[in-house]
């Protein structure tokens, strides 16, 4: 399989979250969106969205968005699985990577920044904007997620798939995370995991070195 990605791309990291965790191999290809590679014409070819992440399957088949992406793995290789078998639980956990998935990250999106940059907005209103919306979304998370362990238990999930990379971009703008205990400490736990590791930003052969 080949997944076209951006090390800093949100949607782009929970997907390698998710081949590490299920132990799947798979080459990447870097797309450089501040570059704008994504608009290349031989990119859009293959994915007329022109974003990332995008997996190209052994026999051709290209899938885009993370969400469907996702799914797919969780399909194909059900172990080890990124949600619970109980159905309320399933839609709990669900319910958190939609929180951040749908209505978190996109209003980070660099798209949305730079439409806001075109209708007249400074750096500074649109620091307020991401950090209310990402401030707004780790509260409700907070209060959505488990006691103890990962986002709902002892092993991570498919919540945990969508709350780190939140995070990556929470520090990435300069939020303030000492609000969120719960939040932290899934952060903690993920950080001593191989795959989180293995699917961090700066473990990627396209991040800088410097």
């Amino acid at each position: 399989m080949e997944l076209y990605t951006y090390y800093r791309s949100t949607s782009s990291y929970r997907v390698r979250i998710a081949l590490a965790l299920k132990g799947l191999d798979v080459r990447a290809v870097p797309v450089n969106l501040l570059e704008g590679e994504q608009r290349a014409a031989g990119y859009t070819a293959l994915n007329p969205q022109g974003r990332v992440p995008a997996l190209r399957l052994d026999d051709g088949i290209l899938l885009v968005q993370s969400p469907a992406i996702i799914e797919y793995l969780e399909e194909v290789q059900p172990q080890p699985p990124l949600l619970p078998v109980e159905a309320a639980q399933r839609a709990k956990v669900r319910g958190v990577a939609a929180l951040i998935g749908c209505d978190v990250h996109p209003l980070h999106n660099v798209s949305v920044l730079n439409q806001l940059r075109q209708l007249g907005h400074d750096e500074a209103q649109i620091n307020r904007w991401i950090a209310h919306w990402i401030g707004e979304g780790l509260a409700a998370v907070e209060r959505l997620i488990g006691g103890r362990g990962y986002c709902f238990g002892d092993e991570p999930g498919l919540a945990d798939v969508y709350l780190i990379p939140q995070l990556y971009a929470a520090e990435r703008f300069g939020i303030d995370l000492g609000r969120y205990p719960r939040v932290n400490r899934v952060a903690a736990l993920a950080a001593l995991h191989p795959a989180f590791r293995a699917a961090h930003p700066a473990a990627q052969s396209d991040a800088p070195t410097q």
